[in-house]
């Protein structure tokens, strides 16, 4: 019974070539509104005075909650094995996309 009752809870996760490859991002705008968080990863280029997003993600409030909690783990079981992050100088940017922001 308990085999049975794990098959259906199991989630079948398809990742197509062009997703694999992934999205290379060294900047994150954090927006937010009552109802969503909209995180916008971009590639900034140095001495380039434009970027693009790369990749636009949205998330309810709740899920934006998970994602934390989960890399908040994560980021502490890499350093157990790789040693502290350093952290870099904050980035500044006068960027405005129209609501409160913070960026990571």
């Amino acid at each position: 019974m308990d085999n049975q009752h794990e098959e259906q809870n199991q989630l079948n996760i398809e990742l197509s070539e062009e997703i694999a490859e992934g999205v290379y991002a060294n900047l994150a705008i954090i927006t937010h509104s009552n109802a969503e968080f909209v995180v916008d990863f971009i590639n900034v280029m140095p001495g380039l005075p434009k970027a693009k997003v790369k990749s636009r993600i949205i998330l309810t409030p709740q899920h934006a909650k998970r994602f934390m909690k989960a890399l908040v783990d994560n980021i502490k079981k890499y350093e157990s094995v790789h040693g502290a992050i350093q952290d870099q100088d904050p980035v500044s940017l006068p960027m405005n996309f129209g609501g409160p922001t913070a960026q990571a």
